[in-house]
């Protein structure tokens, strides 16, 4: 199959292109382009699948709403709570380009975004398969490309997933060849990165650090590489120099510089980046409890968290003993191990299965290059099982499968396309039109809170509250400002998801935010009979009398 796409692509490669490009480049274009095709295909066909099906109020409608306001010229982070900007501005690019910004466009972005990431993985795995894309070559790389498409989950968190990759693919530059210029190179992707996403860039800063560690170790006096300082030097230019566009925003946009150390400094203040959860060990499920499936991926997932610390920690030893015994290794393997550990912290500041997606591809992709340099006896058995132990774990997750397996979903219009969703998902739809149709004629204003952030976009709406996911405690001086917002915006209705998250009484809304909380039932009425307990749905006090 390789081969044929191989004749087709330099038979239809036009002859002055053939002169123009050296017959040595003929080999990387061929191999470049039948692993792009792949990635495309694949990411098209999960977006056939499921891109339909399934939708998100919480996470996913946070980035929606942050996408919709950008596009209407505000900025993320001064304006409303955000992600770091890179992602809403590639979001809202591709949406004027479509002249559209509802949820099907969103998706189509984030997918665009997730074929770069799938692009670059499997081209890393493809640098050892088989030679020429042959059969075995090509079956390899399918087998590669299902295993990790099927932990690109969730679809909202497809960026963080594919940055993850990319900077792995940045590390293997640098280690391949490590020149004056790919240091800044190296340093300038990884500003870049930052501007999606600062965790991103600290976690690559780091694996970047562990990477030229190893560079020196034992380099001697040869002068075709940088020493350990001056290569440093390099790295820190160039990730200036990619941090350029966030710190442009620091000093051109108004307000933008206060917001963005704002969101430092709260990270400080509330002294975690993530509301933690017990970590799912393997050892501490229940076979008697559970149906035996849903066992088996407790253990695989349990066993998945082990596996990212065990491969980074025993790594990092391994590629360090075979550089001081001037052993060659893999580049993909050695900017694997560097970058795993960094990303362990983030699967483990939530230890649930979206965070341990989004943080396990360099084990993957250290993984599938390691078995596809093994013999066949190795290399096909571990890589079937560890793709094997992928799909038990993950295919539950996705919407596609959901929609299928349980064959209740329900047919929703949503931004003007036809989606697949669940019941609940479709009745909290309906109450929030209902809600709005009859609370905020004439584009009224309205509060969806703490964790409904797509109900501004589904509506259209601009939230009176910077705070649109509210899930930390926050001050009393900030309840105010957000006070003085909602009493300007003077909102036709409220409605509070009185949910203790993870189950911890702490975090409902009322111990979170208790000023706002009773500014809220001092100034609007209770609405009798919601149609959930927890949905407490309060109507302006004007309106009411």
């Amino acid at each position: 199959m390789y081969d044929g796409m191989l004749r087709l692509t330099h038979t239809a490669m036009p002859g002055k292109l053939q002169k123009i490009l050296p017959k040595k480049n003929l080999p990387l274009i061929h191999q470049i382009l039948p692993v792009f095709v792949l990635a495309a295909f694949a990411v098209l066909a999960s977006f056939l699948w499921q891109g339909h099906k399934g939708f998100n109020l919480w996470d996913e409608g946070y980035l929606w709403y942050g996408a919709q306001r950008v596009l209407l010229g505000e900025v993320p982070l001064r304006d409303f709570m955000s992600y770091d900007p890179g992602r809403y501005y590639w979001s809202a690019a591709l949406m004027s380009l479509w002249g559209d910004n509802g949820i099907m466009v969103l998706r189509g972005a984030v997918a665009g975004f997730q074929a770069i990431g799938l692009f670059m993985g499997l081209l890393l795995i493809a640098q050892k398969s088989a030679p020429r894309f042959k059969f075995p070559g090509f079956l390899y790389l399918l087998l590669s490309a299902i295993t990790l498409m099927v932990w690109m989950y969730p679809r909202h968190k497809l960026f963080d997933i594919s940055l993850s990759i990319l900077l792995i693919g940045v590390l293997v530059f640098l280690v391949q060849h490590p020149t004056w210029l790919r240091y800044f190179v190296c340093g300038l992707c990884i500003g870049l990165v930052a501007v999606f996403g600062r965790n991103h860039g600290v976690y690559g800063a780091l694996g970047s650090a562990g990477v030229m560690v190893w560079l020196a170790v034992k380099s001697g006096s040869r002068r075709t590489q940088p020493g350990l300082m001056e290569g440093f030097l390099l790295w820190a230019a160039g990730v200036a120099a990619g941090f350029t566009p966030l710190l442009a925003m620091l000093l051109l946009v108004p307000g933008f510089a206060v917001a963005f150390w704002e969101s430092i400094r709260f990270l400080f203040e509330v002294k975690a980046t993530n509301l933690p959860l017990p970590i799912p060990w393997p050892w501490k499920v229940s076979f008697d409890s559970i149906p035996t499936d849903e066992a088996i991926r407790s253990v695989l997932v349990g066993v998945f968290f082990i596996g990212i610390l065990i491969f980074s920690l025993v790594g990092i030893g391994w590629v360090l003993f075979q550089k001081f015994r001037s052993k060659a290794v893999s580049p993909a393997l050695v900017a694997s191990v560097f970058l795993g550990l960094p990303y362990a912290h983030y699967a483990y500041s939530r230890a649930d299965v979206g965070h341990l997606a989004q943080s396990i591809f360099p084990l993957l992709i250290g993984c599938l290059v390691l078995l596809a340099a093994q013999p066949a006896k190795i290399k096909w058995p571990f890589a079937v099982a560890l793709c094997a132990a992928s799909l038990w774990v993950m295919h539950a997750f996705h919407p596609g499968w959901q929609c299928g397996a349980s064959g209740q979903c329900k047919a929703i219009e949503i931004s003007g396309s036809q989606l697949m969703v669940s019941p609940e998902v479709e009745s909290d739809v309906r109450l929030l039109r209902k809600l709005a149709e009859e609370y905020t004629p004439d584009d009224r204003s309205f509060v969806v809170t703490p964790f409904w952030p797509g109900g501004y976009p589904l509506l259209n709406a601009k939230s009176p509250m910077w705070e649109i996911y509210a899930l930390f405690p926050r001050s009393e001086d900030f309840q105010q400002e957000e006070i003085k917002r909602i009493a300007a915006a003077s909102p036709g209705f409220v409605l509070i998801y009185d949910l203790p998250l993870d189950g911890r009484e702490e975090l409902r809304f009322r111990n979170t935010h208790p000023l706002i909380y009773r500014y809220i039932i001092e100034h609007f009425d209770r609405v009798p009979n919601s149609p959930n307990p927890a949905y407490q749905i309060y109507t302006s006090r004007k309106r009411a009398k």
